[in-house]
């Protein structure tokens, strides 16, 4: 499974990146305005970071605002990917943008009969969002599980990107179902290294070594 972070925040970018951990990024309009700075500008920055695909989110809701949207966007830089939504506007967009070589994630998943009109438009991504399902009193991992069993039976090669995750358990079952992709809080990324024996036997083996005098270096 790849692990993409959710955020715009270019602190936690540079640690997580650091760390070979990260496979790419999700960002939007509300998170990058929590910068307070230029969205191209962050968009720009966040590619030179990672390598990998960076979602950039349009604005426009109609197809030709979308087009023209996406052409800005994908000049920012070859990891571009343009992230439109799962409308009847978006799809079209979404077909032609593929077409055309752009990786494309289509965002607003909440339902498998959408992830199947996006597999249908090339999407490289469909991002479903299990915690939002979760909310109205659905099953968002069941979704999942819809949404991975269906792509498999046709050998559609857009991928499925777990999104709204919420706790490492939301991480874990989606990749055993065999979920392409999770886009993660930080917090959320950082909390799959916890776990208390972990804790406890580090601390043991610290005291013991330092039982010894002994230093490696």
């Amino acid at each position: 499974m790849k692990f993409f972070i959710d955020t715009a925040d270019l602190a936690e970018i540079k640690s997580l990146a650091s760390s070979g951990l990260l496979d790419g990024v999700t960002t939007n309009p509300s998170l990058i305005a929590k910068s307070g700075r230029d969205f191209k500008e962050v968009i720009k920055e966040i590619c030179s970071i990672v390598p990998g695909p960076v979602s950039a989110e349009v604005a426009g809701t109609e197809y030709d605002q979308i087009m023209k949207e996406a052409a800005v966007l994908r000049k920012i830089a070859d990891n571009v990917c343009i992230k439109v939504p799962l409308t009847p506007d978006g799809l079209r967009a979404c077909r032609h943008l593929s077409d055309d070589g752009a990786m494309v994630n289509v965002t607003l998943c909440f339902s498998a009969a959408q992830a199947l009109l996006a597999a249908k438009s090339n999407a490289t991504f469909i991002s479903p969002f299990v915690g939002r399902v979760d909310d109205i009193g659905w099953d968002g991992m069941q979704l999942i599980s819809d949404i991975v069993e269906m792509y498999q039976n046709y050998s559609f090669k857009t991928e499925v990107l777990v999104a709204s995750v919420r706790g490492p358990l939301h991480v874990i079952e989606a990749a055993k179902m065999g979920a392409h992709v999770a886009t993660l809080p930080p917090a959320v990324l950082r909390s799959l290294f916890n776990h208390p024996l972990t804790d406890k036997g580090l601390a043991q083996f610290l005291k013991d070594w330092q039982g010894t005098g002994q230093s490696i270096v």
